[in-house]
């Protein structure tokens, strides 16, 4: 495979993400081998001159920050442009290193064809309206050198006018789009001889889980030579004693969700700033040796000798370019579960144009199917503005489904959602549920994208763990945690049922116990909430007829899913009781 891309001058030298893009070249885990970028150099930036859209003599002299070989061309010379062209591709193979083609040229319209460039470049438009088009130029030369005549060069014009001229006939005759016509998807095969509202099962056998779990918790192979951190063998020791006790935090259902599908042929990529150790110290996928240099463990490639391959890998201080690179990376094979995890889930803000453009509506756009997961740390713990909150509402505001409709309930309820919305958003509560929404990006007949808020205090808290009765066979995603203390076993007595999202139902249940509310208050977690879970909420109210029934959450009335679940919650109720 060969990487080219296309760019404009204008967005060459001003966009951010062509520095972010050209820093990623020569990463180990994000090289391409070598780009060819070829610039389109309009010498205008729709209205703008050179001088006022860079601070360089050339638009292409960003690329000299990874020394790539730069080749200006005249693109009025079609011999020139090819020589410099093959010239570049020997370079990438050879090298593969990046190398810029700079195409300068000019736009003999406006900036479409309608628009009028003489308001703004005047001079510039009259000497582009006196100077012939390149293939006159070219024609003229190939006359003038006798390769051609004039009635071949006529006639080769006329054959290829009048492919144009039947193309336009026939479209005009087309009355329905063909979808199939446009679909350049790689992945042949991936949804036939498949039911597509069919889910395979999370849930896994014990001995999996126990297998993974001593693997991750164990010290290298040659732990007498391989000398690791005082502090790495305390968390070791500690996740060993979780496996013994059948029970995983954070960290170790997440390493048993990659585990398993790693032994399942599932290749499981992991990327982000600090994700091998996690930024807030919990994961330790790649253990460092502490005498010797570069000399790493990474305990989930040693599962299985026939398992898939795990790529882990610290991406460079960037979203907006690493997110891209992972919005393709996991649009060219099904079968990987490709993460990508900010920082903090506010720093998903300088990746917005990849949100918003390509992973929300990237099926409704392209009819191209994309199973990346944003992992998105979440919550007010007293950290600053900008390490509280991943934005919650944006992503459901962006959620594609109806508010009004209540989809009829039958089995596949729940898979129909999720076939028919753009991308999933859940808030999980516990590890046993993270485990199964990762493992279930892989069970799902088709792919969306699934962008999961995902705790800080709660990686470390005592109560936010999962025994393996939650992870192993039969198990599956909860959509909804109903209560399951004192109050559900007397629901007539329930005076409030309050409804939440996240890692507040920890606060929450603390404050229940100290107020001595247990019996009156029933709490209930919404873990999926885009698509809604209509049924199972519908289901949940009608289990305490008494009850006043609320949503709470730890973000302002204006922010976190209230605006989203609001009108929902009226279509579930369907006007039997009201929320507040």
């Amino acid at each position: 495979v060969m990487s080219i891309l296309l760019h404009g001058d204008a967005a060459f030298s001003g966009q951010g993400v062509v520095f972010e893009t050209m820093h990623l070249s020569d990463l180990p885990d994000y090289t391409t081998h070598g780009t060819i970028h070829i610039v389109v150099n309009n010498q205008i930036g729709f209205t703008t001159d050179p001088r006022h859209s860079r601070s360089s003599p050339y638009c292409t002299d960003v690329a000299r920050v990874v020394n790539a070989p730069i080749f200006h061309v005249n693109s009025d010379d079609p011999e020139a442009v090819m020589h410099v062209c093959k010239v570049a591709a020997e370079w990438r193979a050879t090298f593969h290193k990046d190398v810029v083609i700079d195409l300068v040229s000019y736009r003999r319209n406006g900036h479409n064809e309608i628009d009028e460039p003489m308001f703004t470049q005047p001079l510039m438009y009259r000497k582009i309206r006196n100077t012939p088009p390149v293939l006159d130029i070219y024609s003229k030369k190939l006359i003038d050198e006798g390769v051609v005549t004039a009635e071949e060069v006529k006639d080769v014009r006329d054959k290829y006018e009048k492919i144009c001229e039947e193309a336009y006939t026939n479209a005009r005759q087309e009355t329905h789009i063909k979808y199939k016509d446009w679909l350049d998807s790689p992945w042949s095969g991936f949804f036939e001889g498949k039911d597509p509202l069919k889910v395979s099962p999370t849930g896994v056998k014990e001995d999996t889980l126990i297998h993974i779990g001593k693997k991750f918790s164990s010290p290298p192979p040659n732990a007498a030579e391989f000398v690791i951190h005082k502090g790495i063998e305390r968390i070791l020791k500690a996740r060993m004693e979780m496996i013994e006790s059948r029970q995983v935090d954070w960290a170790l259902g997440e390493a048993m969700a990659f585990g398993s599908l790693l032994k399942e042929g599932i290749h499981v990529r992991l990327s982000g700033q600090d994700v091998e150790r996690g930024t807030f110290s919990h994961r330790h996928h790649v253990l460092h040796h502490q005498t010797v240099d570069k000399a790493t463990y990474r305990p989930l490639c040693y599962l299985y000798p026939d398992q898939a391959p795990y790529t882990v890998c610290n991406s460079s201080l960037s979203e907006f370019g690493v997110l891209g690179f992972e919005l393709g990376y996991s649009m060219t094979n099904p079968n990987a579960l490709v993460c990508w995890e900010a920082q903090f889930g506010d720093f998903n803000n300088t990746a917005q144009c990849i949100i918003d453009q390509f992973i929300s509506s990237g099926q409704a756009k392209w009819v191209r199917q994309s199973g990346l997961v944003m992992l998105q740390p979440h919550g007010l713990e007293g950290m600053g503005p900008e390490h509280s909150s991943a934005r919650l509402e944006r992503f459901l505001q962006m959620s594609s489904d109806d508010p009004d409709y209540f989809p009829p309930e039958s089995e596949e309820f729940a898979v129909r959602q999720l076939h028919d919305i753009n991308w999933i958003v859940a808030n999980c509560s516990t590890p046993a549920n993270y485990f199964h929404i990762l493992r279930r990006q892989i069970a799902l007949p088709f792919r969306k994208p699934l962008i999961l808020m995902t705790p800080k205090s709660l990686l470390r808290h005592p109560e936010a763990r999962s025994s393996f009765d939650a992870m192993t066979e039969s198990t599956q995603f909860l959509r909804v945690i109903p209560e399951e203390g004192v109050a559900a076993q007397t629901p007539h007595n329930v005076k409030r049922l309050l409804f939440c999202s996240g890692k507040v139902y920890y606060d929450l249940t603390k404050a229940r116990t100290e107020r001595s509310l247990n019996e009156s208050v029933a709490i209930a977690r919404v873990e999926q909430i885009s698509p809604f879970p209509y049924d199972l909420i519908k289901k949940e109210v009608e289990k305490y007829p008494n009850a006043e029934i609320v949503w709470t959450q730890e973000e302002a009335k204006n922010q976190g899913a209230w605006s989203y679940v609001q009108p929902r919650f009226i279509t579930a109720l369907n006007g039997s009781r009201s929320i507040s």
